[in-house]
C-alpha cells in the first residue's frame, strides 16, 4: 500500500489539572506534540435541538506511529486549522504494523 501524504499539521493536546487560588481543581489543556498528518473528511451533519441548528464534521487523521503518538487516547484532543477536535478513537492502519495510526475526530462546524 502507498503511504499517505502527510500534508497537514495537527497539535495533540492533553488535559492537566492544577489547583487554583481556592484549591479547587482547574482543568487546562497543554500542547503535547505537533505532528504531520493526512486528513480525510468522512461525514458531516446537521441536528436540530432546542430550536437551534448545529452542524458537525467528522474526519480521520493519519499520523506516523511513534512513542508519543501511541499514548494518544480519546481523553486527549487535537487542534487543526484553528479548530478543536474531540478524539473519538485511534487505531493502527492497514499499512503495516506500527507504521501509521488513524485518529477519528469530530468538531462542531459552527
Amino acid at each position: 500500500m502507498a503511504a499517505p501524504v502527510l500534508d497537514r499539521r495537527i497539535t495533540i493536546q492533553r488535559a492537566t489539572t492544577a489547583p487554583d487560588a481556592f484549591n479547587e481543581p482547574v482543568q487546562t489543556w497543554t500542547d503535547l506534540k505537533t505532528l504531520s498528518a493526512a486528513r480525510r473528511d468522512v461525514s458531516d451533519g446537521e441536528k436540530f435541538a432546542a430550536g437551534q441548528v448545529g452542524a458537525s464534521l467528522q474526519s480521520r487523521f493519519v499520523i506516523r506511529h511513534s512513542s508519543i503518538s501511541k499514548t494518544i487516547t480519546p481523553v486527549d484532543r487535537l487542534s487543526h486549522e484553528g479548530a478543536i477536535w474531540n478524539i473519538m478513537g485511534i487505531k493502527e492502519t492497514q499499512d503495516g504494523r506500527r507504521r501509521f495510526l488513524e485518529i477519528t475526530a469530530a468538531r462542531d462546524a459552527d
